[in-house]
């Protein structure tokens, strides 16, 4: 893993050799955002050593670096998922080559379904906290000293400071963003209506594929993590019609503007990264 990881990070730097303010991961048809990045370094997925090509739609695999509200940026437009039949480790390959690379921030985006209420299809939503326990664990097997302890800490996985900068950027931007707690399935089926039942019993207020691997890994890794979904649909028996990901993908879009808006005031406001 360590050679994986190395390899990547060496390969990126021959691309790209400055100081990266922060890292963003674009989730289901969220990667517009990488358009507004300036005099990007585009780098196709494909070509960075051990990085998976993306196979699903809305994910187009590939790594902006560059200039976005005065910092430094390395945005992944497109990410990998468990359900492509990638492994944990290769999944959060690329938070580990983020944190080699010394970047200290990560936001982390999604498109889900709202479990809660009162969170219908383009609710831009803070994740506060977040239930795992479908995921495999990404930190089984040898730990990765040269990141963190063995037995990690996880009581604030997303970190309070930067959903506190959030806060003041939906306030400001005059953005509507709700809050609630996230939650894994595994996919790429769509989760049943028990299910749903079942996680609203749990606390949980959205549902999604992804994130949870990843913020993990970046936890671990000393990452201090924002993480945002966009509610696409209601979860399963909770909505009018069936799933699918054409709605996912129509939902995004509607709601593009609101999150290009929201990320770009946030990252403008970035405090000084805590020292390790």
């Amino acid at each position: 893993m360590y050679t994986k990881i190395n390899e990547a990070t060496q390969y990126i730097q021959t691309r790209f050799e400055g100081q990266i303010d922060i890292a963003i991961i674009l989730g289901s048809g969220l990667g517009p955002l990488a358009n507004e990045i300036e005099n990007p370094v585009i780098i196709d997925y494909a070509d960075i050593p051990h990085f998976p090509v993306s196979t699903i739609p809305g994910h187009d695999g590939q790594l902006y670096i560059g200039q976005l509200s005065g910092k430094t940026v390395c945005a992944m437009k497109g990410r990998f998922h468990y359900y492509e039949g990638h492994d944990m480790d290769i999944v959060s390959l690329p938070v580990r080559v983020f944190s080699k690379l010394n970047i200290p921030f990560l936001i982390v985006t999604n498109a889900c379904g709202g479990i809660r209420d009162d969170l219908f299809p383009g609710q831009i939503t803070l994740i506060t906290d977040h239930i795992g326990f479908n995921a495999p664990s990404v930190l089984r097997g040898p730990n990765l000293d040269e990141f963190g302890p063995r037995f990690k800490d996880m009581t604030e996985v997303y970190s309070k400071r930067l959903g506190a900068i959030a806060k003041e950027a939906a306030t400001k931007t005059d953005i509507s963003m709700s809050e609630g707690v996230y939650c894994f399935f595994k996919g790429p089926m769509f989760e049943t209506p028990a299910e749903i039942r079942a996680l609203k019993c749990i606390g949980a207020d959205m549902v999604g594929m992804s994130t949870v691997p990843e913020a993990i890994v970046a936890r671990h890794s000393g990452m201090e993590t924002l993480g945002i979904s966009l509610v696409t649909n209601k979860a399963a028996g909770l909505g009018a019609s069936e799933l699918n990901h054409i709605e996912v993908m129509e939902a995004a879009k509607e709601a593009e503007k609101n999150l290009v808006t929201l990320t770009k005031e946030i990252i403008e406001n970035l405090p000084e990264p805590i020292a390790q």
